[in-house]
């Protein structure tokens, strides 16, 4: 249930912040957001969470994460993914709601146990809640701190890394079962070296005043 007020939380402000970014930072986008799509999003997200605390049935489960799964699908078409490979600071953010719409697939497919549990969490944690986090903090940072809205090196490294994490610890178990170790390992090494860079790279301008002396 709290990771579902989480994902709760996290749609809403992707929902706000996602589209608007894309418009502002990818030449030609037209990410756009339907009120009727917007409702049944985020209200069939309520609804999920409010199935997971009276632990309804598995076929409620399935089917209010399979709807969820589309509903969403649907939701980030229309941000236009497709157009922000060459945005780094867009990329992240889409790539990490993606994790959301991979979450809510494994859910339905996890009430009947046809994957393990831990698998939907992992691309709901990892992915949605890694990705989001760096992303945000990535842009916010170079917001306050008077430098480029434009990703640097470490940046993109960062981003490459963290869902390089997702994708091993999300599938590596399924594809290779026999080296569940080693891609759980793997996984958190990706993980800690994306946030490593991050903390590297921003830690000089964070500690610092910003580049062109206005107040962070």
């Amino acid at each position: 249930m709290v990771l579902d007020i989480l994902m709760f939380i996290m749609a809403v402000m992707a929902g706000r912040v996602i589209p608007m970014f894309t418009n502002n930072g990818v030449p030609g986008a037209r990410a756009r957001r339907n009120p009727l799509l917007e409702k049944a999003a985020l209200g069939g997200l309520l609804v999920l969470t409010l199935a997971d605390t009276v632990e309804a049935p598995a076929l409620v489960i399935a089917v209010c994460a399979l709807a969820l799964f589309v509903l969403h699908g649907a939701r980030l078409a229309l941000w236009e993914p497709w157009r922000v490979f060459r945005t780094p600071l867009v990329w992240i953010l889409h790539a990490a709601y993606a994790w959301i719409v991979v979450h809510l697939a494994l859910r339905a497919f996890g009430a009947y146990q046809w994957v393990p549990d831990a698998i939907a969490t992992h691309a709901l944690t990892i992915g949605g809640i890694g990705g989001l986090t760096l992303g945000m903090m990535t842009r916010t940072a170079r917001g306050h701190t008077g430098r480029p809205l434009v990703a640097g090196a470490a940046d993109v490294g960062a981003y490459v890394l963290v869902m390089l994490a997702a994708i091993i610890r999300v599938f590596g178990a399924l594809v290779w079962p026999g080296a569940y170790l080693a891609t759980v390992i793997l996984s958190g090494a990706c993980w800690f070296v994306a946030f490593a860079l991050y903390a590297a790279a921003y830690a000089p301008s964070l500690t610092r005043p910003r580049r062109d002396g206005k107040p962070g």
